[in-house]
């Protein structure tokens, strides 16, 4: 699941307090130190092998040896990663403390008012969610669903097209559309690794919990991890449409996929971004970086493996097309 960065970013870089030169000497460990912590603890590290990852280093290192400032790396590394990296849910920050403060900060996170906004067309509740952070989302994600039972709502859209993912937030954005639970899938912590049987899954308890520390221990130490989403009250059980992008990502993919094989909703727009995994962070070591690597794979049961993949609308049109075409068609 997507984690998003730290906001004062810039500002915490130049807080930096190692001189420049120290710290352009200190690319190239920083580097081996990355891809260390890389094979051993993604979810795939067969995919740090070959020519694409082999490109990414020879680029990374040259950026290295042109880039002195903290700040400026950062941003190229990420870049870079985005452009060339076998995988998703790789992204390397300033370190502020430990990374189990950093996991706390996550857990405890408010992310602010723009995550969710409930607006109406008539009767048709249109619920427009751009994040699946924050303890301030689950709170106001309920005030919505209460607000949509109770007007009534002759219909609802979701729209998912600038949602980059999250974390708990998916949970009652799936519950309060479901009368029986769902399961959705299983993370698994190497991408080698076989899904369960339906058989097997069934004697397995799905995980219960809200704090991302003890769920990254989890996914790592199991066989599988069980993802079951169930019913949240209010329920609504009215018509529902959900609108994606190519940014659509993570958790909010997770979502989509879930109420897919629940019945419970249309698609409307484009393949989704194909970025379904587990992050966590790690300190690297000798340099104040930190670097979030995805240490579980996601199958789901409706749309399997998604990374790397997307999943694919009911109804495939421009993302900018979606919402008119959804409300014109209740």
């Amino acid at each position: 699941m997507h984690i998003p960065s730290r906001r004062p970013l810039l500002g915490l870089l130049l807080a930096l307090t190692l001189p420049l030169p120290a710290l352009a000497a200190q690319w190239e460990p920083a580097l081996q130190a990355i891809e260390a912590l890389l094979a051993r603890h993604s979810h795939d590290p067969q995919a740090l092998q070959g020519e694409r990852f082999e490109r990414l280093r020879a680029e990374l290192r040259q950026l290295g040896r042109s880039t002195p400032e903290p700040a400026v790396f950062i941003e190229g590394f990420n870049r870079l990663w985005s452009e060339l990296g076998p995988f998703s849910h790789v992204r390397l920050l300033p370190r502020q403390g430990s990374a189990e403060q950093f996991a706390q900060h996550l857990d405890q996170m408010r992310v602010g008012p723009r995550a969710v906004r409930l607006s109406w067309n008539a009767d048709i509740a249109v619920l427009k969610v751009s994040t699946l952070m924050g303890q301030d989302t689950l709170e106001a994600l309920g005030a919505a669903y209460r607000e949509i039972a109770a007007r009534p709502a002759r219909a609802l859209v979701i729209d998912l097209r600038d949602n980059p993912g999250g974390a708990f937030a998916v949970r009652p954005l799936v519950g309060h559309l479901i009368a029986e639970p769902v399961d959705a899938g299983v993370f698994l912590p190497r991408r080698s690794s076989q899904a369960p049987s339906r058989s097997e899954l069934q004697v397995s308890p799905a995980w219960q919990g809200w704090s991302l520390q003890s769920f990254w221990a989890d996914v790592q130490e199991q066989p599988f991890t069980r993802i079951r989403f169930e019913p949240v009250a209010p329920h609504y059980a009215g018509p529902v449409a959900v609108l994606t992008s190519a940014r659509t990502a993570s958790a909010a993919e997770m979502a989509v996929d879930a109420l897919l094989g629940a019945g419970r909703v249309r698609v409307l727009g484009e393949r989704t971004a194909g970025q379904m995994l587990t992050q966590k962070p790690f300190e690297v070591p000798g340099t104040p970086f930190m670097l979030m690597l995805p240490v579980a794979d996601y199958h789901g049961w409706h749309s399997g493996r998604i990374e790397g993949r997307g999943i694919a609308p009911t109804q495939s049109m421009p993302a900018a097309a979606a919402l008119d075409a959804a409300l014109s068609s209740f």
